[in-house]
C-alpha cells in the first residue's frame, strides 16, 4: 500500500517537472525569437516560430487554460520589424552625447530641411548635403565615445573625415553653378556656414561657430531684403538657420566643450572602433530598411543573374556593317588610331619632279594669286588678328558693396548704377577694416574715417577721396584715376596703370610714391603760403649704367 502511494506521487511529481520544463522551453524559445529579431532576419525568424509554436501546441498536454493560450498565440499576428525599430534603439546603451546630437539633428537640422523643399530645389539639395553632413559627424561622435584620440594628420582620420569634406566641396560647387539664381542669397548662406563642421577638430569650438554664423548671417540679412516681402517662408527658414547654430552652440558647449571627447581611459583603437561602427551602422539599416522585399526565386532554382552591363559608348562597331554607319561616331576614330603603321598607307608620295623647292622650272611656272581689294590690307608675315569679343555677349555683374568681416567690397559699379551720378559712393570705415574696390568705371568713392589698406584694381576713369590710411594705397591696372588725401598715408603704390593724377595734403607730403611699369602719373603737391598745387610728374624713364661689376639706375632727364 505505501509503495502504491510513493509510485502515485512520483508520478504526479514526474508529471508536474515534465509539463514545467515544456513552458520553461517555451519561454525559452520566445527569448530566442526576440534576440534573433534584433540581428535582422525577423521575417524568416518569425515563419520558423510560428512552425514551432503550431508544432508545440498539438503536441503539449496542458490543461485548458494553457491550450487556450497556446491557440491565442497561433492566431496574433506575427509582429513587424518596424514595431521592433524603437525597441531596438531604446535597448541599445547610447552615452548621452550621441543621443542629444541625434536630437539636434531631428529638431534642428530636418525642419530646415523641409521647409527648403518648399523655396527651391537647389536650396533643397544644399540642405541635402547638410543634413548628409551631420549624419556622418554623428557617426564620427559614436565612434569617439569608444575610441582613443587617434592622430589628426593619419590617413585613418582623414579618410573618415572624407564625406563631409566632400559635403562641403559639393555644397561650394552648387553655390557657384547657380550663380545667376534667383536664391543665390540661400546658396550663399549655406556655404558660409558650412565650414561649421570643423568644429570637431579645434580645441575652441565655440568661437568658431560664433564666427561662422557671422558669415552666415550677412547673407541670411540678404534673404530678408530680398524675400521678406514676397516670401512669408524666407523669414521662418532664416530664423531656423541661424538657430542651427545657437543649438549646435547649446550642444558643444554641454558635451564637446573643448572638441570631439575621445574615450582615453578605456577606448579601443580608432581603426578598429570604425569598422566596429561600420558592421553596426550596415546591420542596423538592413533590419530596420523599409523597402519592399524582391520577388522570391522559384523553389529549387538559383536567383536570376544581374543584367548585363550597357555598352561602352568607345565600342568600334564590327565591320560588318555598312560604311555609312560605321564611319560615324567616335568608333570611326579610334578605328583610324588603331590602323598602326597601317595609317600611313593611305598617303600619295611625291616625287621630286613634282616639289617646287627642288623644281625650279615647276616654280616659275607656277602663279600666285592676286590679292583681291577685301585683301589688301592683310599681311602674311603676321597671323590674322582674333576678333574681340563682342560687348553684347559680355555679361555684367552686379554692383556691389558690403562688409564681409572686416573687408569693404565696391565692385562692378558703372555710372548707371547710381541713382544721383553727382553724388559719390560713401563708406565709413574704421581701423581694424580694408577697402576693396574693383572694376568699376565712371564712379567717385569717398572713404570716410582712418581705415587699415586700400586696394584700387582695375577701374577707369575713377576718383577715390580718402581721408587716412594706416598701411597704404594699392593701385593696380587702372586707368585714368585721380586720388585725393585729406589727412595722411604712408605710402602709395602704382603698378601697370596710366593716366593718372594724385593730389597730397600738407599732411601727406612725406608720403612714399613707388611705380612700376606705369605712365603718366603726375603728383599735385601744396606748394606756398596759398597751398596751391603745383604737379610734379613721375619719371618714367630710367638709365642704366654698370660700375665696377654693379648696377646703377638713375632717373634719365633730358636736356634744355
Amino acid at each position: 500500500m505505501v509503495d502504491t502511494t510513493l509510485n502515485a506521487k512520483f508520478s504526479m511529481q514526474g508529471y508536474n517537472l515534465v509539463k514545467l520544463l515544456k513552458r520553461l522551453e517555451d519561454a525559452t524559445s520566445r527569448l530566442e525569437d526576440v534576440t534573433i529579431y534584433q540581428e535582422g532576419y525577423i521575417q524568416s525568424k518569425i515563419q520558423k516560430a510560428s512552425a514551432a509554436a503550431g508544432t508545440s501546441a498539438q503536441a503539449s498536454i496542458a490543461s485548458d487554460k494553457d491550450s487556450k493560450i497556446a491557440s491565442a498565440s497561433n492566431t496574433k499576428q506575427p509582429p513587424k520589424p518596424e514595431d521592433f525599430t524603437e525597441a531596438i534603439e531604446l535597448k541599445k546603451d547610447q552615452p548621452k552625447s550621441v543621443i542629444e546630437f541625434k536630437n539636434f539633428i531631428k529638431n534642428s537640422v530636418d525642419p530646415i530641411l523641409e521647409l527648403s523643399k518648399d523655396i527651391d530645389p537647389t536650396v533643397t539639395d544644399s540642405m541635402k548635403l547638410i543634413s548628409l553632413a551631420f549624419d556622418s559627424q554623428l557617426r564620427l561622435i559614436k565612434i569617439s565615445t569608444v575610441s582613443k584620440k587617434p592622430d589628426y594628420t593619419s590617413t585613418d582620420f582623414t579618410n573618415t573625415l572624407k564625406p563631409i569634406n566632400d559635403a562641403i566641396m559639393k555644397i561650394n560647387e552648387l553655390k557657384d553653378t547657380h550663380r545667376q539664381s534667383k536664391y543665390f542669397s540661400y546658396l550663399n548662406a549655406i556655404t558660409e556656414g558650412a565650414p561649421l563642421f570643423s568644429w570637431i577638430a579645434v580645441t575652441t569650438p565655440l568661437s568658431l561657430l560664433t564666427d561662422f554664423k557671422d558669415a552666415a548671417q550677412f547673407w541670411t540679412n540678404r534673404v530678408l531684403k530680398e524675400f521678406k516681402d514676397s516670401d512669408p517662408n524666407s523669414v521662418v527658414w532664416v530664423k531656423l538657420f541661424l538657430q542651427m547654430f545657437d543649438d549646435l552652440k547649446t550642444y558643444v558647449k554641454e558635451y564637446q566643450t573643448n572638441g570631439l571627447d575621445w574615450n582615453n581611459a578605456t577606448g579601443m583603437e580608432f581603426l578598429a572602433a570604425v569598422k566596429q561602427e561600420l558592421s553596426t551602422s550596415t546591420s542596423t539599416s538592413t533590419s530596420t530598411s523599409t523597402s519592399a522585399p524582391a520577388p522570391a526565386p522559384s523553389a529549387g532554382g538559383p536567383p536570376p543573374p544581374p543584367p548585363p552591363p550597357p555598352a561602352s559608348i568607345y565600342e568600334i562597331k564590327s565591320t560588318s556593317e555598312p560604311a555609312s554607319a560605321q564611319e560615324q561616331g567616335i568608333g570611326a576614330v579610334f578605328a583610324e588610331l588603331n590602323q598602326g603603321e597601317n595609317i600611313t598607307k593611305g598617303l600619295k608620295k611625291v616625287d621630286k619632279s613634282q616639289q617646287t623647292h627642288k623644281n625650279p622650272q615647276l616654280r616659275a611656272s607656277s602663279t600666285v594669286p592676286a590679292i583681291s581689294s577685301s585683301d589688301s590690307n592683310s599681311s602674311f608675315d603676321t597671323p590674322p588678328r582674333i576678333p574681340k569679343k563682342p560687348s553684347t555677349l559680355k555679361t555684367k555683374k552686379p554692383a556691389r558693396k558690403e562688409l564681409s568681416g572686416n573687408k569693404w567690397f565696391v565692385e562692378n559699379y558703372e555710372k548707371s548704377d547710381l541713382k544721383d551720378t553727382n553724388e559719390p559712393i560713401i563708406i565709413e570705415g574704421n581701423k581694424d577694416e580694408s577697402i576693396f574696390i574693383g572694376k568699376c568705371s565712371d564712379i567717385m568713392i569717398q572713404i570716410k574715417g582712418k581705415v587699415n589698406a586700400i586696394t584700387f584694381n582695375e577701374t577707369i576713369n575713377c576718383s577715390l577721396v580718402l581721408d587716412s590710411c594706416i598701411s597704404g594705397l594699392d593701385i593696380i591696372k587702372s586707368n585714368k584715376f585721380g586720388i585725393q588725401v585729406i589727412e595722411s598715408l604712408p605710402q602709395i603704390s602704382i603698378d601697370k596703370s596710366e593716366g593718372g593724377n594724385i593730389y597730397l595734403s600738407k599732411d601727406s607730403l612725406n608720403t612714399e610714391v613707388y611705380t612700376s611699369c606705369s605712365t603718366t602719373i603726375n603728383v599735385n603737391l601744396p606748394v606756398g603760403e596759398d597751398d596751391d598745387f603745383v604737379e610734379f610728374p613721375i619719371p618714367e624713364q630710367l638709365k642704366h649704367t654698370f660700375d665696377k661689376g654693379k648696377l646703377e639706375s638713375t632717373v634719365f632727364e633730358h636736356a634744355g
